[in-house]
This record gives C-alpha cells, structure tokens and sequence, in this order.
C-alpha cells in the first residue's frame, strides 16, 4: 500500500479515473450495439440516425485513450461498410 500523500492522492485519482473510463467505455458500446441492431433489423433510417452519434463516441473514446486510434478506426469502417451495404441491397418490401 502506498505511504506518501503522493501515492495516496494518485491511488484516489486512479480509482475516479477507472470509474469513468468504465462508465464512457460501455456507453460507446451501448451505442455500438444499437446501431448493429438496427444494421441487423435493416432500418435503414434508425440506423443513419444513430450512425454520427455513435461514431462522436467512438471518436472522444479514442481521444480520451479509452480504445486506441486503430480500434476506433476499425470500428467505425466496419459499421459503415455494412450500412452502405444495407443502403445499396434492394428493399424487402
């Protein structure tokens, strides 16, 4: 266990850092997931509606170096690959 106030302060400021690390990681993955569900339900219109919300998470994630730049980027092309798919296949209607 640390001794210092040194150490001790930056045990604290860890600790708060890690809860809210935690906290925007599974809101961007919350956002990630709607957004393959609505890819998967073919709505095509919920799905460019979520897409720049969950993409400005993925991208402050990254800058915040909750994921890293290449994580961010991988992310965002293979969801973007799979709504311009979605936006060329005929319609099921």
């Amino acid at each position: 266990m640390a001794n210092h106030y040194s150490s001790l302060k930056r045990v604290r400021i860890t600790k708060r850092r890690t809860a809210i690390n935690k906290i925007r990681k599974s809101r961007m993955r919350h956002a990630i997931r709607a957004l393959r569900m609505a890819l998967e339900k073919k709505d095509l219109a919920a799905a460019a509606q979520i897409m720049p919300k969950t993409f400005s998470l993925i991208d402050r994630a990254a800058k915040w170096g909750i994921i890293k730049d290449n994580t961010a980027s991988r992310y965002k092309s293979r969801l973007h690959k799979r709504l311009k798919a979605l936006e060329g296949a005929p319609s099921q209607a």
